[in-house]
């Protein structure tokens, strides 16, 4: 995709997704045989709800219905929240993950399993399990000395509503 096509594409789709209150993590244009593919991921500090999504979509195909922003051929347009293996690459995404497990690649110590406990803006509070009946331990590491990160799935995690009651 062309840088031109893709801030274009930007600059129709963002306003309709602020106005849902919910941030644009990524566009992607890619082909699928003779079709165009247009995949767009939001997100919110709530999470998304499929209909969300589906009003979204609607919304977006009627602007690019009055553009000639995807050109002239057919298109597959796919609006949805991101993975739950998405990397955690903006500030925003580790504030949403707060309370979560995340698997971090750290740039010299290797790789770290913890729970988020804080975010503010150099790095994280975090709170690092214990290994055969230990006690978990605190630890702060800074935005700078993480390479990688991810949240980890917790099949046995009770979500926040849960731990609210």
């Amino acid at each position: 995709m062309s840088t031109t096509q893709s801030d274009r594409l930007r600059g129709l789709v963002e306003p309709l997704v602020r106005a849902k209150d919910l941030d644009l993590e990524e566009i992607e244009v890619s082909r699928a045989g003779r079709r165009g593919l247009l995949r767009i991921v939001v997100d919110s500090d709530e999470g998304v709800e499929l209909d969300a999504c589906a009003e979204l979509s609607r919304a977006i195909s009627e602007k690019l219905d009055e553009t000639d922003a995807m050109g002239e051929g057919e298109y597959v347009l796919e609006v949805s929240s991101p993975g739950a293996d998405r990397p955690l690459t903006e500030h925003r995404h580790y504030v949403r993950a707060t309370g979560r497990l995340v698997r971090l690649q750290l740039a010299d110590e290797g790789e770290l399993v913890a729970r988020i406990l804080a975010v503010d803006e150099d790095g994280l509070d975090l709170e690092v399990p214990g290994v055969k009946g230990r006690r978990p331990t605190a630890r702060r590491i800074g935005f700078a000395d993480i390479s990688k990160a991810r949240v980890e799935i917790e099949f046995n995690r009770k979500d926040k509503k849960e731990e609210e009651a």
